[in-house]
């Protein structure tokens, strides 16, 4: 039985999952040789004042003689923790300790979480700032839009480091390779696909700009006032932004009036989708309903007619994660010590999860299981080809901006 399969068939219980969690998910380990006395005194006193001193002699050492460079910081403020909002930072703790468990099962990076009593912008990047010595990156999770936006854009600019808002650009990187891969399957170009992306939050918002990036054909994106257009009051700076990079088509309403004919839904949001729409999308229609836990139309009611349905969820197939891209991306930007994670570098991500997905490519598979050992590797292997042919730095919080 495959990795995908078995975890299909393993539907955890309640008692199962909080098993899981008892006590926390991580721990530290003791040193990589056994501790005895000449171990002692090598990474206590005396010895270690040898590597202090060199390192304060020159800093570049640290990336060299600590874990630094090889460490990322998972940080979230707790205000759009997975599909249960604004739940505070202590909630927010067990899934960002999973995160950091994934960043070393997945991508061989080492990780710590870090939530913070705050959810002031300045304030957040200060912090972070005081702490750089300590980390090599910056892994930002479930922190609410429109701040989010504000938010990258001040640590990219503050940091030396790699920083990514991974509910954007890790979930963006991976639709645009499910959609792609899925595009090939049904045999339909992706510059002749009619999208609409409902939810313009951190992921519809990057969704949005990724598949518009790529050339996808018309991106449509409605939040809960309805499609998200240049014309319409009252947008935030972050939709005003979106709205001049999509709706080409004039599309005006809500989703019943733009989703019939379309050829893609993505679903980023907490809608629910009611059956009739999804049977009246274009003939082959795809639909990606990843909201978590509960998707905005259940998976078995959208196979009725859809060609290709995918979830966010892990006990279903198509599992549209940000897990296939964020280790991997991290891992390749360290790996070449690049102090930015561009356009380029999600654009090579995605373009080697395709590669992987189309070696078993199916309706149910159109991108490869988040648990497939092969996936972090290529990633990286990709993201660090593009970072060393980068030759102009790109922030991903402007991305799509500039097309």
């Amino acid at each position: 039985m495959s990795v995908a399969h078995q975890a299909r068939a393993e539907r955890l219980t309640e008692a199962e999952v909080f098993r899981a969690h008892l006590g926390g998910k991580l721990s530290t380990h003791v040193p990589r040789t056994p501790l005895d006395a000449r171990t002692l005194s090598a990474i206590s006193t005396p010895g270690v004042a040898h590597v202090s001193q060199a390192i304060a002699e020159d800093a570049r050492l640290a990336a060299r003689y600590t874990w630094a460079h090889r460490l990322v910081a998972v940080v979230s403020d707790g205000t759009a923790v997975l599909g249960l909002g604004d739940v505070g930072p202590a909630a927010a703790l067990p899934v960002m300790e999973g995160k950091s468990v994934l960043f070393k099962a997945l991508g061989g990076l080492d990780s710590i979480p870090l939530v913070l009593r705050t959810q002031d912008v300045g304030e957040i990047v200060e912090t972070l700032t005081r702490l750089r010595p300590s980390f090599g990156a910056v892994n930002l999770e479930d922190v609410a839009a429109p701040r989010c936006f504000e938010l990258e854009q001040a640590l990219d600019e503050a940091l030396d480091c790699p920083v990514m808002h991974n509910d954007q650009h890790g979930t963006a990187i991976v639709v645009l390779a499910a959609l792609r891969s899925s595009a090939e399957l049904l045999g339909k170009p992706l510059d002749s696909l009619r999208v609409v992306v409902s939810g313009a939050g951190a992921a519809g918002t990057a969704c949005a700009r990724m598949l518009v990036a790529a050339g996808t054909g018309e991106v449509t994106v409605l939040d809960s006032k309805g499609v998200v257009h240049r014309d319409r009051p009252g947008l935030t700076p972050a939709k005003a932004r979106l709205a001049e990079l999509t709706d080409h088509a004039g599309l005006r309403g809500g989703l019943a009036d733009v989703l019939p004919g379309a050829d893609v839904f993505v679903g980023v949001s907490s809608a629910t989708v009611p059956e009739e729409l999804i049977a009246r999308m274009a003939p082959g229609a795809i639909v990606f309903a990843l909201s978590n836990p509960t998707p905005e139309v259940a998976p078995e009611v959208a196979a009725r007619h859809a060609a290709v349905v995918a979830t966010g969820r892990s006990d279903r197939p198509n599992q549209i994660s940000n897990l296939l891209a964020c280790p991997g991306i991290f891992r390749g930007a360290l790996d070449v010590g690049a102090s930015r994670i561009t356009e380029r570098m999600m654009l090579a991500a995605a373009d080697a999860i395709v590669a992987l997905a189309a070696e078993d490519l199916a309706p149910d598979r159109v991108v490869p299981h988040v648990l497939d050992p092969r996936v972090a590797p290529e990633v990286a292997a990709a993201v660090a080809a593009a970072a060393a042919a980068e030759s102009a730095p790109f922030s991903p919080s402007r991305l799509g901006e500039d097309l």
